[in-house]
């Protein structure tokens, strides 16, 4: 149950960073709304298997870097499991593309902030 809250999150989340971060596009064939939501929720389960999987493994071998920058080394960690998310996506016709790495910064730092403030709302039971 947790998985599926988690992707609708990441999918509302990776929505909004695209909205409002002008070099992340998500691309769909156009066929409707419905399609694009279907789109959208591939990209998220695409982004929370990489934060499930990959992310915890770059923590544990940039822990230097993050104790140097007292934690701030997250915005990078995110940024690039963006461009890595988009990376994966993008081998299909339906995808999310990322211009650079600032843009995967400012939508990282987007979608750090929403699954921040969803969590506070709705707390894991950990």
């Amino acid at each position: 149950m947790t998985f599926l809250v988690r992707l609708v999150v990441n999918a509302f989340a990776i929505w909004l960073a695209a909205a409002w971060v002008s070099g992340i596009d998500i691309s769909s064939s156009g066929n409707g709304t419905a399609w694009d939501i279907v789109v959208l929720l591939g990209i998220a389960l695409v982004f929370t298997v990489v934060n499930i999987f990959v992310k915890p493994l770059v923590k544990l071998l940039s822990l230097p870097l993050l104790i140097l920058t007292l934690g701030l080394f997250t915005l990078v960690i995110n940024a690039l499991m963006l461009m890595l998310t988009a990376w994966l996506s993008s081998q299909t016709d339906y995808g999310m593309t990322v211009d650079g790495f600032w843009t995967a910064l400012w939508g990282g730092l987007i979608i750090s902030v929403v699954n921040f403030l969803v969590n506070i709302v709705v707390p894991d039971r950990d």
